[in-house]
């Protein structure tokens, strides 16, 4: 389930950024700065600190672009900077509240271990609205940092279990192990908002 994706033109060439062209910089910074905006602050919930993630982004890309060597895309190096910045400020912060290793376990003692079908009963076009998407946002603010971090990639900024593997450096099995984990903690904390919208397509 992709929340957020914009088309998106093509990046500046990684020739001409290594050159130290100042166009291309600018125009990387133009293309992906809304975007990492985003991610930093779904991630730690304060605007300042998503502007200071984004600055401290782009400064590490343009101090490390030479040695880019483009095992991955472009798109996901700045991820995986942005992520990591971020990250690190949560670190800092109190404790996450759900263990990344903490099991699911249901009312009658079973563990959860398969994924189930997300959101059921509303379209798409239901997740698209500001609406909808400023709960999924405060809901994910409650999840712990590795939950979130995945969820945000996946989710909300729709990346590739791949691509989230790579910027998190985790394996695409963990990926899709936390991802479950959030989107069951976020089917709890959501579970009022969303009955509440169900009744109101479907009720009579």
């Amino acid at each position: 389930m992709v929340m957020h994706q914009n088309k998106q033109e093509n990046p500046p060439s990684i020739e001409l950024l290594k050159s130290g062209d100042r166009e291309a910089f600018a125009r990387l910074v133009h293309l992906y700065s809304p975007m990492l905006y985003r991610l930093a602050y779904r991630m730690l919930g304060d605007a300042h600190e998503a502007e200071d993630v984004l600055q401290e982004t782009f400064m590490n890309a343009f101090r490390h672009i030479v040695s880019f060597e483009g095992r991955s895309s472009l798109k996901t190096w700045l991820y995986r900077i942005a992520t990591n910045q971020a990250l690190m400020r949560l670190r800092k912060r109190k404790p996450p509240l759900v263990p990344v290793e903490e099991e699911w376990t249901m009312a009658d003692g079973t563990t959860m271990t398969k994924e189930l079908q997300d959101w059921c009963c509303l379209p798409e076009e239901e997740f698209m609205t500001r609406e909808v998407q400023t709960q999924l946002e405060r809901a994910s603010a409650q999840l712990s940092t590795a939950l979130n971090a995945v969820f945000t990639l996946r989710d909300l900024h729709g990346l590739s279990t791949r691509e989230t593997a790579e910027i998190l450096s985790i394996s695409e099995p963990a990926v899709k192990t936390r991802l479950l984990r959030a989107r069951l903690k976020l089917r709890e904390l959501l579970s009022d908002y969303f009955s509440e919208r169900v009744e109101e397509r479907f009720g009579d």
